[in-house]
């Protein structure tokens, strides 16, 4: 334990709401924590020094949570009571229950620490030491003695609404609905895990469901460069897909967390987490998904200057997307098309590979893998990309037509993505105007004028 002066007022305060005695509070943590399968020998005089200030140890935060929480019959989170905080430690806490509560409250009140939180590159590799098990325990605690069923057709309209979440996103940006979104996680569907349900099958979908929408939640986050809560969001999904899945839905948001840091340009653990996600995978999941973790591999050792292992990578993941004989799960469908999504990725491979043609190549058929009028983000962004390995094959010309018709899919969508891109896009037209490249003076003022309307 570790001296403070200060007294904790906020766990003060959450026990005289309770209307417990030490005695008693005492008590109902050593039962949580016995729940767990951990044995603690809290008693009132350790309640009395964690008021006046001291911090408990291991995982005996989370139980006081808890017992507070059955005692005042609503969700009492660490931060609430004063014994943590929203940031990357906690993401991977002992109750991401709680911690999905800590960040949606930050979230939706515009916390700034929380909006501006830096990306953590420490943090990539966290899901390489992560202990299942331990949070499994204080999971299926939470649910002991809860008085609400949840059964197939609540999850069924979880996944419906993300699916409605998910396409908005696309069409508009990750700044639409993210409010809205949010909300809807912490305040309906993580609450819906801590009831009982029917069987294990529709528990493991609805924590899967949940997975899926707090992946949402932190893509949304990416698109608006806020990657600081993106990356605890991602984790959250992680705790959340171990619990449903910890094969082939936990390696779908390693994948993500894979895709983020190599986004930003921090390659550090990147090959070693789409690995795990690769390993873990393996065998136990569709072909076609396989194939998507592959291509991470191949992004990631592109990116990191192991070509060999690049191209390897990627003649795996050609040769997986060809079998197409089992239904792709929704959280890898959630992506889009798989061959456009493959295809994109092998483009941008090659792209740090400097193999330039051939990212054209395949960047052309990932926007022909896409149905017209879908994934439009995404389609805009592939057409940046291509415009770019047509530019370093010094086809100016063709590269400005490109981009023109990109910014036509940019025009309303709240994504600082697609807002860094057209700022790129301006640059670079700038200097084909002066070098007098037919149509670089059109395409820099559309893109001038497309910044200032969305300042």
């Amino acid at each position: 334990m570790t001296e403070s002066r200060t007294p904790n007022d906020e766990l003060a305060a959450v026990i005289a709401e309770a209307g417990v005695t030490y005695y008693a509070l005492a008590r109902e943590i050593r039962a949580v924590a016995a729940e767990a399968g951990e044995r603690l020998g809290t008693a009132p005089s350790a309640i009395a020094y964690w008021v006046a200030g001291g911090t408990p140890s291991g995982r005996t935060r989370a139980y006081i949570a808890e017992a507070l929480s059955r005692r005042v019959k609503r969700k009492v989170t660490v931060i609430e009571v004063g014994l943590g905080c929203a940031g990357i430690g906690e993401a991977l806490s002992a109750d991401p229950l709680a911690t999905a509560a800590d960040l949606g409250r930050s979230a939706m009140l515009r916390r700034r620490e929380f909006l501006n939180a830096a990306f953590a590159t420490a943090a990539v590799g966290l899901p390489l030491a992560y202990d299942h098990e331990a949070v499994a325990a204080v999971l299926r605690v939470a649910g002991k003695g809860a008085g609400v069923v949840v059964g197939a057709e609540e999850v069924g309209v979880v996944r419906r609404m993300t699916e409605m979440f998910r396409s908005a996103d696309d069409r508009l940006g990750g700044g639409h609905g993210l409010t809205t979104v949010t909300a809807y996680l912490t305040d309906t569907v993580i609450p819906m895990l801590r009831a009982r349900f029917p069987s294990e099958a529709v528990r493991n979908d609805a924590f899967g469901a949940a997975a899926q929408l707090a992946c949402l939640v932190g893509w949304k986050h990416h698109d608006l460069g806020r990657d600081g809560a993106a990356q605890q969001y991602y984790l959250l999904g992680y705790q959340l897909a171990c619990e449903s899945d910890p094969a082939g839905h936990a390696a779908w948001l390693m994948r993500a967390m894979t895709h983020q840091a190599l986004d930003l340009g921090h390659s550090g653990s990147c090959a070693e987490l789409a690995q795990e996600a690769l390993r873990r995978a393996a065998g136990k999941v569709d072909r076609q998904t396989e194939a998507l973790l592959l291509v991470t591999c191949a992004r990631a050792y592109g990116t990191a200057g192991e070509h060999a292992k690049a191209a390897g990578a990627l003649l795996a993941a050609e040769d997986a997307l060809s079998d197409t004989g089992d239904p792709v799960p929704s959280y890898a469908a959630a992506s889009g098309p798989v061959a456009a999504t493959v295809a994109s990725h092998t483009g941008r491979t090659l792209t740090a590979m400097k193999d330039y043609a051939a990212a054209e190549r395949h960047y052309r058929a990932a926007m022909v893998a896409r149905t017209p009028g879908t994934y439009q983000r995404g389609h805009a962004l592939t057409m940046v990309n291509l415009g770019k390995s047509i530019a370093a094959q010094r086809r100016h010309e063709e590269a400005v037509g490109l981009w023109s018709r990109s910014l036509d899919f940019m025009d309303g969508v709240a994504s600082d993505r697609s807002r860094k891109e057209v700022g790129s896009i301006r640059t670079v037209a700038a200097g084909y105007r002066r070098r007098g490249v037919p149509g670089a003076a059109a395409l820099e003022q559309r893109a001038t004028e497309l910044l200032r309307d969305h300042a």
